[in-house]
């Protein structure tokens, strides 16, 4: 039988080896009971990695549609706001005229309300959020309308460029007490209609995009997630501001003034309607978005919840094993310390 000679150093250099595959285990075990988690997600899987890494990606792309949904649904809190401080200012111009209908006295009362109105709404159709008109459309960047009660605007000059071609003088020229019923009704259908209603709109009034902002809701789900300036309630509710703050400025006769009134009281009863309508197709919209996102937030969970059956591990487990790993570690380098104590020089003395 053959006697094989083991040294200090041999022993010393195995310990030396063991404890530093142990300090990599006890890596390895404080991260997993501190994550919950294999540290090696992918040896510890194998093949079955792969799933997990898509699941990561559907979660990634169903929170980034989550995010996208809450920005939309700002937007949209916003813009019906915004509407129905357009519906309060319709009521109370529809208000004004009707009591000036009946009352001579209220023109100057009507003029100063259809005013008020034109300026509050310009600067509702024009406000925006962060950084992006609400009411442009697509157009996010541009001012959704031009200011009417500026004399410079494109508006205003081809409302009076109208109404020059129409009678053969301005508004508050002398002769405009001789317009009769007949030729303010032409007025209002033939002229001032279409810079309103038809093509004129786009041309001098907005520059807002008819096309809506489209957003993506979920994986297979769209939403039009905006309005524009080019609705058409408020488009009456302008040509009613317009108008009325305009022509009452001028010498009116008591006639004419009576086919204003009547025409602007059926177009801004009209425009309410039509603004709490388009108010309530964003509301419905709105439902779809906060919907959307709460299917959205449970995939998220259902994913996360699969990953973690798969990934998880028992924590009591690891803490275990952190302490087992630990006490064989302070065993480790305690008899590791005593053999580098032991030297032959011990025993020659």
């Amino acid at each position: 039988m053959k006697t094989s000679f083991i040294s200090s150093l041999a022993m010393s250099q195995t310990l030396r080896y063991q404890t530093m595959r142990m300090q990599a285990e006890l890596a390895e075990s404080l991260k997993e009971s501190q994550t919950g988690r294999y540290a090696d997600v992918g040896t510890a899987l194998g093949a079955h990695a792969g799933r997990n890494l898509s699941m990561n990606r559907n979660i990634d792309r169903l929170n980034g549609l989550v995010d996208a949904n809450a920005i939309a649904a700002n937007r949209l809190t916003a813009t019906q706001d915004a509407m129905t401080q357009l519906g309060d200012i319709g009521q109370s111009l529809l208000a004004s005229l009707t009591a000036a209908k009946s009352d001579i006295d209220q023109v100057a009362v009507s003029r100063a309300e259809a005013e008020r109105v034109l300026k509050t709404m310009t600067g509702i159709l024009n406000s925006n959020l962060n950084g992006e008109y609400l009411f442009a459309g697509i157009n996010t960047d541009v001012k959704p309308v031009t200011d009417f009660q500026d004399p410079a605007s494109p508006a205003k000059t081809a409302f009076d460029a109208a109404f020059m071609a129409k009678f053969g003088f301005s508004q508050d020229d002398p002769a405009a007490a001789s317009i009769s019923a007949a030729d303010m009704d032409d007025f209002l259908t033939n002229y001032v209609e279409p810079q309103f209603i038809g093509a004129g709109w786009e041309t001098n009034w907005s520059s807002a995009s008819d096309q809506k902002i489209t957003s993506r809701i979920t994986m297979n789900e769209t939403a039009e997630t905006s309005l524009t300036a080019n609705e058409a309630g408020i488009r009456k509710l302008a040509m009613v501001a317009a108008t009325v703050s305009d022509l009452l400025n001028g010498p009116l006769s008591e006639e004419a003034r009576e086919v204003l009134y009547d025409k602007s009281l059926t177009l801004v009863g009209e425009a309410v309607a039509d603004i709490a309508n388009a108010q309530a197709q964003a509301g419905i919209v709105e439902n779809r978005v906060s919907e959307a996102s709460e299917r959205l937030s449970s995939q998220v969970d259902l994913f996360k919840s699969l990953i973690k059956d798969s990934e998880g591990i028992d924590p009591y487990e690891a803490a275990t094993r952190v302490n087992d790993l630990r006490a064989q570690l302070d065993a480790s380098y305690a008899l590791t310390a005593r053999l580098q104590q032991l030297s032959i020089l011990n025993y020659l003395r």
